[in-house]
């Protein structure tokens, strides 16, 4: 039902004429994300500044108006889809780098504030944001710290999480808060930063973040190991985390995702190779050598068929260019595509991957995997015809086993996409009843009215008396 037009005028008196999207051809693209799950908000709001977001909160809480926020859409578990439709709150004109404190090795952005901007603005004084989604291009710090978004830095540097120190947020009663210091160490209160990044929306409004950086490394060099085996691919990956030198990123990529790597970009690796890892080392001049001899060391068993040091930068770009042109690979061996990042103890990755094929043959669907080996944090791609009702039923099967076995192997649904819709009726078999219920208790305190990103995260609350 479309809002009426006592309603919108409170909105326009919030943030102005221009900020304040009614007309449904408008307000249409803002109703999707990279999940490619659409519903169409009945308004868009685009404010500038704190204040206005807590007047438009306030405006929800007085007439009952759902309210969802969102960067870019990049995100893939329908997390910033409007379900029950309401109000859009986008963050993409809040896009001011506030202060860079480059003595103190932090940023302090709005949440509009593109990853890409924030490396290259730390960049000019030697120093960079360790979060890398695959997005980084185009995705929003508000976005990733939303979603806990992390990518293959995060064997070495930590997620979002490690990696903020202080955020400036509007919760669901309107009330604007700052959690967090500008140090890197505190213990003050209890630690209501971390509680937000990850939340997904469902607590607060995140306005301003001040993000910790860390020092460039003089020198980053990048190893290719194939291997004969999924197997010998992952006892690499255990002995190399096993030794004291500790790459920047680990990556794994299996069978399937090397033969349509090499269809799409005609790369040259070893045709008898089954998987591969990317190997990641950085650190200082004198030090890189040393770590990479050790990691090399690490990573030749029986099953390997190759090691190549790349020795430049564009040796290099190529390297990385296997791994990121995976997303539009399998975008062209299928119509459709579930993606999921699940996450698994590192020495269960290779039992993961051997019920993945097994799965994958008892459901007909392909099954690819590759990500970040490095944290047991792969994604698992099913690709399938979503038109044909057979492939369709036996695709969403194929995952419910697939949540379950990661269960079992005492892992977690997500690592970093987060659970949005698409993973919201698994959480309660991941997450025991009585924290459940605590989490339930904490979304009412910030949220008593229930108006943040609802149906979203956390399933309905209960009676949590």
């Amino acid at each position: 039902m479309p809002l009426e037009p006592h309603i919108i005028r409170s909105f326009v008196e919030a943030c102005g004429q221009q900020d304040v999207l009614v007309n449904r051809s408008e307000c249409w693209a803002y109703g999707y994300d990279n999940s490619k799950q659409h519903a169409c908000p009945d308004l868009v709001v685009l404010p500038h500044q704190t204040g206005q977001i807590q007047e438009c909160v306030q405006i929800c809480r007085r007439y009952n108006i759902p309210l969802t926020t969102r960067g870019r859409g990049t995100n893939t578990t329908g997390a910033t889809v409007p379900i029950h439709s309401g109000v859009i709150l986008s963050t993409e004109r809040m896009d001011r780098i506030l202060e860079m404190d480059a003595s103190n090795r932090n940023i302090q952005v709005e949440p509009g504030v593109l990853n890409a901007s924030v490396q290259e603005r730390a960049s000019k004084h030697g120093l960079f944001w360790p979060p890398d989604p695959g997005s980084s291009d185009y995705c929003t710090i508000g976005g990733n710290l939303a979603c806990n978004a992390a990518g293959p830095r995060a064997i070495k540097y930590g997620t979002c999480r490690e990696n903020t120190l202080e955020l400036c947020a509007v919760t669901g009663a309107g009330e604007m808060i700052r959690t967090g210091n500008a140090t890197t160490k505190g213990v003050v209160g209890l630690d209501l930063t971390r509680l937000l990044v990850g939340s997904e929306g469902i607590l607060a409004i995140i306005t301003e973040a001040r993000l910790k950086l860390s020092p460039i490394a003089e020198r980053t060099d990048t190893i290719r190991a194939t291997y004969q085996d999924t197997r010998s691919a992952i006892e690499a990956v255990v002995e190399i985390l096993s030794q004291n030198s500790m790459p920047c990123a680990l990556e794994f990529i299996d069978e399937g995702s090397l033969n349509l790597i090499r269809r799409q970009e005609k790369m040259r690796f070893d045709n008898c190779a089954k998987a591969m890892l990317i190997i990641e080392v950085d650190g200082l001049e004198q030090t890189v050598d040393a770590d990479v001899e050790a990691i090399l060391r690490a990573a030749s068993n029986p099953g390997c068929i190759n090691l190549h040091n790349a020795s430049d930068s564009k040796q290099k770009t190529e390297l990385w260019l296997a791994r990121k042109v995976l997303s539009q690979a399998l975008r062209s061996f299928a119509p459709d595509k579930i993606n999921e990042d699940v996450v698994v103890p590192v020495s269960q990755l290779p039992t993961l991957l051997t019920e993945l094929e097994l799965l994958s043959k008892k459901f007909s669907i392909p099954v690819f995997s590759f990500g970040h080996a490095g944290n047991g944090n792969l994604h698992v791609n099913l690709l399938y015809n979503e038109s044909d009702e057979r492939e369709a039923v036996s695709a969403r099967q194929c995952l419910s086993e697939i949540f379950d076995l990661v269960l079992r192997l005492n892992g977690t649904l997500s690592g970093e996409h987060g659970v949005g819709i698409s993973k919201r009726d698994w959480v309660s078999k991941e997450i025991d009843p009585g924290a459940l219920c605590l989490m339930q208790k904490i979304k009412q305190q910030f949220d008593p009215d229930q108006i943040l990103n609802p149906g979203k995260s956390l399933p309905d609350i209960a009676n949590t008396d």
